[in-house]
């Protein structure tokens, strides 16, 4: 999110500060009927094969007689698997002791019984225990799921990318009931101008920049997003049209507006005006991808519209030709001192440079600049880019939320991993997902494979934590920063929700993703705000399912 243009520095300042923010069971009962006989030798029970969630057996008991044989039970096969015999007992005096218990068969929604054979002169032995069938659980459905009523990609698609892992039990449910929530939560008509909007709550920090139920440029973006991936047509309609009643005078959004609809101000003093460049990507990004799931023939050119807000980007927030810089209002200054590493986004300028029909807009060079700035290529030197020896973070990966483009402190904003820096992996994390299959072939210097050696990094770094002890604040060394939230006050989404899409970089993260992916799907790592950490909730989710994708560079199922 971007500063007031008025006042930059000291909306950013409390804008980055606040974030801009199974399978069940069931026992077999077994039956105990009684024989007698003579002169018993000891019987035996055999063993049930092992199948799937079964219940368990117990052994059958032998009543008295005289000197009587017990029979052996054997098992009864269920659906997949067969039940547990008990062994029949022997006793001197005639009485059978009690069968042993019987191991216990596994099987789907079948059950097993087994009768037991007689013996002896006299009785007839028990009969053999039954080996309980637990029922099947209910498979995790999988998309994707095919093309319909004008839908090319409805939810779910869970499109793995062969580069990246996935949590191993993800539910597309956790999916849904996020992205219900999160609509229930924060999407609202009143103050849209007929359309919808994403507000922001009192949990997200009221301030004159954002007060009270205030809607910002990025929440639209995410918004869009979210519509978009979810297959919510009319939602994603409703928010663009928002968004174009917004406009700054470049044609992108002003970056706050308030519960009224107007550009929010604050003693006579316009706040809100001007562009935010992360938003405005994502704004692109989704208006690419919805002309993918719905085409462009209908109400609205997507098509059309991408290309207007791409071209707007580059003129007026792509500095010297190659920094996605932090908005279209910054005045005359030099920008490469403006640096937000979480706004960079790889994955949308490779798409943009296909979309782009003006061929003088260098998108790779804007990649390339991403991680020129990220990593330090400049041997011997202390401060060259943001992951530098005097910052301690070239083994954790930990960038600041503002910073000079050779990694020093910015006025622009605060200089430790906060509300805007946690979502790096996973601007980081997608492009190596979703375009990994071009690193055999890429420049070295725009190489997916960059971006794979930056993830890991976090990962490495988080994975050690553990999940259990993320905080929402780090300095760049990894110790803990004075601003942070203890665990017991709570957790944030958007700091483990992107450092687990960070992790599917490689199969040895898979217990940490697992765990993020565990913790995310509750839905209530809220310690940021619910505006802030419910749309990361969803983001995160959706990028773990294998449902944030690239619908240009895939097709639909018919």
């Amino acid at each position: 999110m971007p500063s007031s243009k008025s006042a930059p520095h000291f909306a950013l300042l409390l804008i980055g500060l606040c974030g801009s923010s199974g399978l069940w069971a069931c026992s077999g009962v077994l039956d105990h009927p009684s024989g007698t006989g003579t002169g018993g030798s000891t019987g035996s029970g055999t063993s049930g094969t092992t199948g799937t969630a079964a219940g368990s057996g117990s052994g059958g008991s032998a009543s008295p007689g005289t000197a009587g044989t017990n029979g052996a039970g054997t098992a009864g096969t269920g659906a997949s698997g067969r039940g547990g015999s008990g062994a029949a007992g022997t006793s001197a005096t005639g009485t059978g002791n009690a069968g042993g218990s019987g191991t216990a068969g596994t099987g789907t929604a079948g059950t097993g019984s087994g009768t037991a054979g007689t013996t002896g002169s006299a009785g007839t032995t028990g009969k053999g225990g039954t080996g309980g069938g637990g029922a099947g659980g209910t498979p995790l459905t999988r998309g994707p799921t095919p093309a319909s009523n004008g839908t090319n990609f409805p939810f779910p698609q869970n499109r793995q990318m062969a580069a990246c892992i996935y949590p191993t039990a993800y539910d597309n449910n956790d999916v849904m009931n996020a992205y219900t929530k999160w609509k229930a939560d924060l999407v609202t008509s009143n103050g849209a101008g007929g359309f919808q909007r994403v507000q922001r709550t009192s949990t997200d920090g009221v301030n004159a920049n954002t007060p009270l139920n205030a809607t910002v440029s990025e929440g639209i973006g995410y918004g869009m997003i979210i519509a978009v991936y979810m297959g919510d047509h009319t939602l994603f309609d409703n928010l663009w049209k928002y968004e174009q009643l917004h406009l700054d005078p470049n044609g992108l959004m002003n970056w706050s507006i308030d519960a009224s609809g107007n550009t929010t101000s604050s003693g006579g003093m316009q706040l809100g005006g001007g562009a935010a460049t992360d938003a405005d990507e994502d704004i692109g990004w989704a208006l690419v991808m919805a002309d993918k799931q719905w085409g462009s023939a209908g109400a609205i050119n997507y098509a059309s519209a991408a290309l207007k807000q791409i071209q707007a980007i580059w003129n007026h927030e792509i500095y010297s030709s190659k920094l996605a810089g932090p908005g279209d209002s910054w005045g005359p200054t030099n920008l490469f001192n403006d640096v937000n590493v979480s706004y960079f986004a790889p994955a949308y300028y490779r798409l943009f440079k296909q979309i782009d029909t003006d061929t003088t807009h260098a998108w790779d060079a804007v990649t390339q600049t991403v991680f020129d700035t990220i990593f330090c290529d400049k041997s011997g030197m202390m401060f060259c880019n943001v992951l530098n020896t005097a910052n301690k973070n070239t083994t954790n990966g930990l960038v600041p939320g503002w910073a000079t483009n050779t990694g020093g402190m910015s006025s622009a904003g605060p200089y430790y991993y906060q509300y805007d820096a946690c979502r790096t992996p996973f601007r980081i994390g997608v492009d190596w997902c979703l375009n990994s299959a071009a690193a055999s072939s890429a420049p070295a210097a725009i190489n997916p494979s960059r971006g794979q050696q930056y993830v890991a990094l976090t990962s490495s770094f988080f994975s050690n934590v553990g999940v259990p002890n993320i905080v929402d604040g780090y300095n760049m060394d990894g110790s803990v920063n004075s601003s942070a939230h203890t665990v017991s006050q709570g957790q944030s989404a958007a700091f483990i929700g992107p450092a687990g899409v960070g992790a599917m970089n490689s199969a040895s993260n898979q217990t940490f993703l697992n765990a993020a992916y565990t913790a995310v799907k509750t839905n209530n790592l809220l310690v940021g705000g619910a505006y802030y950490e419910e749309s990361w909730t969803v983001m995160s989710l959706l990028m773990m399912t294998g449902n944030f994708l690239d619908y240009s560079a895939i097709q639909p199922v018919h």
